[in-house]
């Protein structure tokens, strides 16, 4: 489980950012000082941190050049100040992103996995049978034929390619993609499910091979080579 280390000086937006990130099986570690989270350094380690920049005792731009001397964690920066200014300044310090509040959770989840992935030197690529999903430019296509897709319904086709043989229900599904607090029902799930097998038959995908409904519980995306 990767952990994210959360810098802010408002609970409530610490309380915020863990109750997104949490149920997509990132291990929030929560500090409301910058000096707090580097004591904190010294003796644990995390895979990423969420950093914002208004702050007292030590503004999120010393914090950034601190951490970025003495360790190599990526750092996203997140702020309500969107200049330009700002944001070229976060990245000549040692930011590796930047993003301004309020901010959209797909974005940030999005913005938090390609960080990841650039640490890793993992690819944003995903391939199945000619179906591709790029997770960096979050485009969808087979054998060249470019499909249109929401960000939900991107993220539901990723989730289910990544996990495949693995039966999601539909409670899963609404708090992995929609989070706890999202106002939504089974149906919703349903709907876009639906929508995902019309889009992909459009193209001609075989997609009623693979995405099948298991009764009584939700949806599974078959390997047939497993």
């Amino acid at each position: 489980m990767k952990k994210i280390l959360l810098i802010d000086d408002e609970p409530r937006m610490l309380d915020l950012l863990s109750l997104y990130l949490t149920p997509m099986g990132y291990h929030c570690v929560k500090m409301t000082s910058a000096l707090n989270a580097i004591r904190y350094l010294e003796e644990e380690k995390a895979d990423l941190i969420l950093l914002d920049v208004m702050m007292p005792e030590m503004d999120g731009w010393e914090a950034c050049t601190l951490i970025r001397k003495n360790w190599d964690i990526p750092i996203i920066m997140l702020t309500a100040r969107s200049e330009k200014i700002d944001i070229v300044k976060g990245l000549k310090i040692g930011a590796d992103d930047y993003i301004s509040k309020p901010f959209d959770e797909e974005e940030l989840l999005a913005r938090i996995d390609a960080v990841l992935r650039r640490k890793t030197g993992q690819s944003g690529l995903i391939d199945f049978n000619g179906l591709t999903l790029n997770e960096d430019s979050f485009d969808v296509s087979f054998k060249n034929q470019h499909i249109p897709m929401t960000p939900k319904e991107f993220a539901l086709l990723a989730l289910l390619l990544k996990n495949r043989n693995k039966v999601f229900t539909r409670e899963h599904l609404l708090t992995t993609i929609w989070g706890y607090s999202a106002p939504t029902e089974d149906r919703t799930i349903d709907s876009h499910v639906r929508n995902l097998r019309d889009k992909l038959r459009k193209t001609e995908f075989p997609v009623d091979d693979y995405l099948t409904t298991v009764w009584g519980l939700g949806y599974k995306w078959m390997d047939k080579d497993s």
